[in-house]
């Protein structure tokens, strides 16, 4: 598939993530990604930021979800869409093991990991892919329709 049979405006952003953060996700275990901000529904590359969260590796919750796993870094690793945001109550217990108290919750579903990772920069906040990186990610995704 190539990006001139995707849509044409502004349907899809970047998200750079933290390993192990980015491997958990493409295991399917970690379906809440923490944000200082809420995020709008739909569909996100998966970037695996140029650094590594070492602290975390250490979490009993995270080295059994991502056993196994290479941790690259600086590359989209695949896709997943948005399907909401949202903040506990203060007080409730948090949504999911994966979800940090005060965060927004950023609720991934339909994650598809790529077969090879496509090198990006990638960058803080929500960021626009160029139409070569969504060539890229796409042709390695021949049955993707969004």
């Amino acid at each position: 598939m190539s990006a001139l049979t995707l849509p044409e405006d502004d349907w899809i952003r970047g998200i750079s993530i933290k390993q192990p953060w980015t491997a958990a996700i493409l295991t399917g275990a970690k379906t809440i990604e923490n944000r200082p901000r809420p995020w709008k529904p739909g569909w996100v590359l998966l970037h695996a930021g140029q650094q590594i969260d070492r602290s975390a590796l250490r979490l009993p919750l995270v080295a059994r979800t991502i056993q196994g796993r290479q941790l690259v870094t600086g590359v989209v690793v695949g896709i997943a869409r948005i399907t909401g945001c949202h903040q506990d109550p203060e007080g409730s217990p948090p949504c999911s093991p994966w979800a940090h108290p005060g965060s927004w919750h950023v609720e991934l579903a339909d994650v598809q990991e790529l077969p090879l990772p496509v090198p990006a920069r990638g960058q803080l906040g929500p960021w626009k892919p160029a139409p070569d990186l969504l060539d890229q990610v796409f042709q390695q995704l021949p049955g993707f329709r969004p």
